[in-house]
């Protein structure tokens, strides 16, 4: 399964160095020198870093072989991507890849059916599951408090909402 590590923004400056939205934990290892990064559209890659810096609180990247304003820009919009089997498991038992919680059946403490995790928001102020139930969706804070089992091998997580939550 590919991950999406990252997205190619708007260009910065002439030499062909383009801002990228990070969507790693890790940014620094993912987007040091000589990293290749396979892209999504697959046609436009891999792409190889030649150089990464921060600027202004956002990663700035230059690849190899794009050497000015009109290249980079012709980059804008890509996703960058890895296979999810490169992806070292985390030492962490509560930490999750948005890859193995989507999917995973959801179920109140009592044992009802909640739906199912179709996709993991994270925003500032922290992960949100996204729950399909009942026709609609439902977002759901990540937190132990609220989410007290995640079961992967299981493909199950326990959901003890806040009241209101699931009421239609």
């Amino acid at each position: 399964m590919l991950l999406v590590v990252g997205r190619i923004g708007r260009a910065h400056g002439i030499r062909g160095d383009v801002f990228v939205e990070v969507r790693t934990d890790d940014p620094d290892d993912r987007f040091a020198a000589g990293s290749v990064l396979v892209t999504d559209p697959a046609d436009a890659g891999p792409l190889t870093v030649a150089d990464a810096r921060w600027h202004s609180g956002k990663l700035v990247v230059r690849f190899e072989g794009v050497s000015d304003r009109s290249a980079a820009e012709k980059l804008r919009g890509l996703r960058l991507v890895v296979d999810s089997e490169d992806i070292p498991p985390s030492d962490d038992p509560d930490e999750f890849h948005d890859y193995q919680l989507v999917g995973l059946a959801a179920f109140g403490v009592d044992g009802a059916s909640l739906g199912s995790v179709v996709d993991v928001v994270h925003s500032a102020a922290g992960e949100l599951l996204v729950l399909s139930f009942n026709g609609a969706e439902r977002l759901v804070p990540f937190v132990r408090e609220i989410v007290p089992t995640v079961d992967v091998p299981g493909g199950r997580v326990v959901i003890d909402p806040p009241e209101g939550l699931f009421d239609l």
